[in-house]
């Protein structure tokens, strides 16, 4: 099959789908398909060369809709060259657009909304839900219609969009979702990274990386580190993601003002190796969202043996609290909290036991191999 992937952007700092696409991508080209990605770029942005997927970029495009006026003629001249064409994320231009040429040559297409339909962004930003309101129903609502199937990343997902707009109406597949599998030169990446940063040497190292956003919870984190810091006089908390909200300066400060911001670091975005060697030289991985979709973060790190400590709105957390691989607790300091002791009480064995059913976890459920097999199959179900 010819297969071609339509996004917004390919920018790295936007989070896990883009990292996602490009790990899955290339397992389905090696089952011998054709795959490329077209996005709504500048075609001149540094970050398109080092895609690993074939991509075309017709942007710039104009303002946070992301309206690109090439996106429509693009695709009514190259549509038909290809078998099954996706649609990733709702709410910017290049869904309504892609759908509007689509569904005029009545070419099958589907949807992956990547937790974008969730009613958290209802509740905690009225204002823009009301803007995605107003054209709801002349937009995004034909999109998930007409689509031959929406590919949900997890039941939790499926179900919770169901709740924020009415007249949701949607062909439901839910797939299997997750990423390639981590180096596992662990001792060799784990060295050059703390070589790299000496500080860290002989430290208990709890992960953060993710993008650093108010919906990840990263206040709620440094409270809750904040409270058992103390009880381990090794424990470091390092923060790591692309800051696009500024909020780091508000975090560093929350950090001194609550006398830890000498165990708290920042180190920015981290990528390759340096992302990696941060797996492997950490002990646990914390990310207590609000919201998140899946979080292709939480299954690297599974792949990098290490247990996730994560609030009841990750979606996936229902299979981490199944596998005992991590633990669960709402999205609140206390729940934070209540993670990381859980967490620190752990008996040496049983947090061995721990980081052994991580990575099996990992291997069942969340490698980028079971994405391409499974998004194949959605297909070819959708086509029966």
């Amino acid at each position: 099959m010819r297969i071609l992937h339509i996004l917004p952007s390919l920018d790295p700092r936007g989070g896990g789908p883009m990292e996602a696409l490009s790990n899955y991508g290339q397992c389905v080209r090696a089952l011998g398909h054709s795959v490329e990605v077209l996005s709504l770029d500048d075609p001149a942005s540094a970050f398109l060369p080092l895609y690993p997927l074939t991509a075309t970029a017709i942007g710039p495009s104009v303002g946070g809709y992301a309206y690109n006026p090439r996106l429509v003629p693009w695709l009514t001249t190259r549509a038909r060259d290809y078998d099954v064409i996706f649609i990733h994320g709702l709410w910017q231009y290049h869904a309504f657009g892609a759908w509007r040429v689509l569904h005029d040559l009545k070419l099958p297409y589907f949807v992956l909304p990547h937790g974008m339909l969730d009613p958290w962004f209802k509740t905690t930003y009225p204002l823009k839900h009301l803007k995605k309101f107003l054209y709801w129903h002349w937009a995004d609502y034909r999109v998930l219609r007409d689509a031959r199937a929406v590919l949900f990343t997890s039941e939790e997902e499926r179900r919770l969009a169901r709740l924020s707009f009415s007249r949701y109406t949607a062909r439901e597949v839910v797939i299997n979702y997750g990423t390639k599998s981590p180096p596992q030169d662990a001792q060799a990446l784990r060295e050059r990274f703390l070589q790299s940063r000496p500080d860290l040497q002989g430290k208990r190292i709890l992960l953060f990386l993710s993008r650093i956003h108010e919906k990840k919870g990263c206040d709620l984190l440094i409270k809750a580190y904040a409270r058992v810091a103390a009880q381990d006089r090794r424990l470091h908390l390092m923060v790591a993601g692309p800051d696009k909200t500024a909020l780091v300066p508000r975090l560093r400060q929350m950090a001194q003002e609550l006398g830890v911001a000498a165990s708290i670091s920042f180190p920015g975005m981290l990528q390759a190796d340096d992302k990696w060697g941060a797996f492997h030289a950490s002990d646990a991985f914390v990310l207590p969202s609000h919201q998140e979709n899946f979080g292709v973060a939480v299954a690297e790190a599974l792949g990098c043996r290490l247990p996730v400590l994560i609030s009841d709105k990750v979606n996936i957390w229902r299979e981490v609290q199944q596998d005992g691989c991590g633990f669960v607790a709402p999205d609140t300091v206390e729940g934070t909290e209540h993670n990381l002791r859980s967490w620190l009480a752990l008996p040496v064995e049983q947090a061995e036991g721990m980081r052994q059913r991580a990575r099996s976890t990992f291997e069942a459920r969340y490698t980028a191999e079971a994405t391409a097999r499974s998004l194949l199959a959605a297909v070819e179900g959708a086509r029966a």
